[in-house]
């Protein structure tokens, strides 16, 4: 009965298809334990509140909206353009134009910071795609080819890891939505419920600006902007954006 078992173990090992194996991957990267430092930003959340742009979950409600319009509108031509090519010379490409694009200075750190963190978590956890550690490694022995920044970094591991580019997108949509909701929670401004309220909105944003390309991208909330860009000038903060 025992080498019957076994016998069926490796028969239903040989049964599952490689897609199925990815999934677990691709679930991975949306955790939120994974740690690259998504939970340290608040997305000028932080300043809204010190400067009374954010006084009430309706304010919040507001705020998380035109964030995830911008989300849209700048970031996700970014995903979707590496996950459908993800090569070493349009990762590269795609992350200096990113970084000429970003004016706001805390929010450009804020994109290096995660992205790097994302790149160098990948590099360990995904084993299973090498091409990820050789970009890594050569990007890192031309110091000033590439920034690192969050969304094309984000797009190429969905690209590596076979994620469609709605997918992917989607993906990017959530994460950035719920790091907000969290930081609102631990701001003390909201209960973490609201992200369930949020989503049709979110999903309605998605649909809005998916597969666009990097030519498109554009900002639609530059107060947000702004009031990102004063966070370092606050005189006492929990978050580091």
């Amino acid at each position: 009965m025992e080498q019957d078992f076994f016998e069926t173990e490796k028969k239903r090992k040989r049964d599952v298809p490689i897609d199925s194996i990815l999934q677990w991957s691709q679930w991975q990267l949306l955790d939120s334990i994974l740690p690259t430092g998504g939970f340290a930003h608040s997305f000028g959340l932080e300043a809204a509140i010190q400067s009374r742009l954010v006084s009430s979950p309706d304010d919040l409600k507001t705020f998380i909206i035109h964030l995830l319009e911008n989300t849209g509108s700048l970031f996700l031509p970014f995903v979707y353009s590496t996950t459908t090519n993800p090569s070493l010379e349009n990762w590269q490409e795609l992350d200096r134009i990113l970084d000429a694009t970003l004016t706001n200075e805390v929010g450009r750190k804020a994109s290096v910071s995660q992205g790097s963190s994302l790149m160098r978590v990948a590099v360990s956890v995904f084993t299973e795609v090498p091409s990820l550690k050789s970009m890594r490694d050569v990007s890192i022995a031309s110091p000033g080819v590439v920034s690192f920044h969050h969304a094309p970094i984000f797009g190429l591991i969905c690209g590596l890891l076979g994620m469609d580019s709605g997918t992917s997108q989607r993906a990017y949509m959530f994460m950035n939505m719920r790091d907000v909701i969290s930081a609102a929670t631990r701001l003390n401004l909201v209960g973490p419920m609201l992200q369930h309220r949020i989503a049709p909105l979110a999903e309605d944003l998605f649909k809005k600006w998916m597969d666009r390309p990097v030519e498109d991208a554009c900002q639609t909330a530059p107060l947000l902007d702004t009031i990102q860009g004063c966070h370092s000038y606050l005189f006492s903060r929990l978050f580091c954006s």
